[in-house]
């Protein structure tokens, strides 16, 4: 099949296909091209269709003639291009027919040639112009598509990534979020924390499963509807089982699914109440460390029949606390010895707290410790909300 070389080292030949039916015209090349003392690898094909799919390897460059058995004209420039669009394309065209040369550059090929006008020298100085033009080419879509995407990235994770609104002196949030994968490509991971009216402190925190746009839009959409439901007042059962049904209208694919942990302290900050739907606990920082194992979890949104289901779990709390909310891509990553997983990151989380890390730098530690346990970036985007309570009112 017809491919784009990746010549990575200079001093390599440069592969370059010439699609020519006549025998004496590619002997003619050939010859030009020797002569150049330049270094080719000329291939040959005798029509588009066997260009197009015959066993050659990838090529940096193809020379292209107007008029083969199977293609005439432009339609051979558009049939390359269709099949290859990564491959420059050099057209050959007879004496009279330089006006289709041009026509051929202004469908997508990088130069034109007039047989018969040419030396040897022409022939290779196109060549390479052709594959570096189609290199430049290359980069700067990359360049601006890697721009959109940093973009629309920005853009998704406002939308993902709000601001807590609280009043509350005592209280200090702390949040941190990383893309996964080698691409920081957005996932569906969403957080958010409001202090309501009445001094009550709301929490959640959610991973859509699956990563890219959707998931990421459908995240946004979750995470907005939680803090307008908060701010109408509506108690947690409703809000979990509102978001569910939103969940069922605008997923794409009806085996999507949702986990969520749902946090709400009261004013005295005694206890917090915590609603966990197939998500990981809590992960208490102070008094000590260690998972809010004893919180009762439920299935995800979008997987239990008739709607999420709510299964509440109340913790009384010491004058002062600490704990961290988080999604399953912190520990979802490998280590020498397997996947991180809890019990390791609990142990991860004591050894940098007994140390005396600052408040903010114990989540950077955390993110930082998975990455060097998985040897690189972390597979699934990571989301953390550190909730830090300095005594009581």
């Amino acid at each position: 099949m017809l491919s784009a070389g990746l010549r990575l080292d200079p001093d390599t030949p440069m592969r370059v296909l010439l699609v020519e039916d006549d025998d004496g015209d590619a002997l003619l090349v050939e010859e030009l091209l020797a002569d150049t003392g330049e270094r080719f690898e000329l291939l040959r094909a005798r029509s588009v269709g066997e260009a197009i799919d015959g066993p050659h390897p990838a090529v940096d460059c193809l020379l292209l003639d107007l008029g083969l058995p199977d293609a005439q004209g432009i339609d051979a420039v558009t049939r390359v291009l269709d099949a290859a669009p990564g491959v420059p394309v050099v057209v050959l065209t007879g004496l009279f027919d330089a006006e289709k040369g041009i026509e051929s550059v202004s469908a997508g090929a990088q130069d034109y040639l007039v047989k018969g006008q040419v030396d040897g020298a022409d022939i290779s100085r196109a060549v390479r112009y052709a594959a570096e033009r189609r290199a430049s080419d290359e980069a700067r879509r990359r360049m601006l598509l890697a721009e959109r995407r940093q973009r629309e990235n920005a853009r998704m994770a406002r939308g993902l990534l709000p601001n807590p609104l609280t009043s509350d002196p005592r209280i200090t949030i702390t949040t941190r979020y990383r893309p996964g994968g080698p691409d920081a490509q957005l996932g569906g991971d969403f957080y958010d924390v409001i202090e309501t009216p009445d001094g009550t402190l709301r929490a959640v925190i959610g991973d859509v499963c699956g990563h890219g746009p959707d998931e990421a839009a459908l995240g946004v959409a979750l995470r907005i509807a939680w803090r307008s439901l908060v701010r109408a007042g509506l108690p947690a059962p409703a809000i979990i089982s509102a978001l569910d049904d939103l969940l069922e209208l605008e997923r794409g694919d009806r085996f999507l699914f949702t986990t969520i942990c749902d946090v709400e302290v009261p004013a005295d900050r005694r206890s917090a109440t915590i609603r966990l739907c197939g998500h990981p606990p809590p992960l208490m920082i102070r008094p000590e460390v260690g998972w809010l194992r004893q919180c009762r979890p439920v299935p995800p949104l979008g997987i239990a029949p008739g709607g999420a289901l709510d299964e509440p779990t109340t913790v009384e709390l010491p004058p002062e606390w600490s704990m961290v909310l988080l999604t399953d891509g912190i520990f979802e990553g490998r280590s020498e010895d397997g996947r991180l997983g809890m019990e390791r990151l609990e142990d991860i989380a004591r050894t940098y707290h007994a140390e005396g890390y600052a408040y903010g730098d114990l989540l950077d530690q955390l993110i930082h410790a998975a990455q060097d346990a998985h040897g690189a970036d972390l597979p699934d985007d990571v989301a953390l909300v550190k909730i830090q309570v300095r005594g009581r009112g």
